[in-house]
This record gives structure tokens, C-alpha cells and sequence, in this order.
């Protein structure tokens, strides 16, 4: 699904839930979508960790370690 998507969808159904409230199918959409959500931005958050190095100040780099 494309996150566009997904992040207007979210905000569609805050809206509606400021406004008047959800039906529980929106209620469960809504938590589906925000999994969808930090499941994408973690992914992305790792993949970048993934390729990050720290410069020692010796000009020696060094990968950073999944603790």
C-alpha cells in the first residue's frame, strides 16, 4: 500500500473521530493503518542504522552495532 495513502487515510479518520466519532470497522482500520505506519518508519529507521558508520577521530570508522 503506498504510504501517502495510508498517511491521508489516518487523517481522514482523526478528523472524523474529532468530529463525530468512529464505528468500530473504522476503529480497526484505523489501528491497522497506524501498524502499517511504525512498521514502515522502523523499517526505514534500520536500514539507515544499517548504513551508518561513526568516524573515530582518527579517521578510523566504525560500523554501528545492533545492541
Amino acid at each position: 500500500m503506498d504510504m501517502n495513502a495510508v498517511i491521508a487515510r489516518i487523517n481522514e479518520l482523526a478528523a472524523k473521530n474529532k468530529a463525530e466519532g468512529l464505528t468500530e470497522e473504522e476503529l480497526v482500520e484505523r489501528d491497522k493503518l497506524r501498524r502499517i505506519y511504525i512498521d514502515s518508519v522502523k523499517g526505514n529507521l534500520i536500514g539507515q542504522l544499517e548504513n551508518t558508520y561513526i568516524v573515530r577521530p582518527d579517521g578510523t570508522k566504525e560500523k554501528v552495532k545492533h545492541k
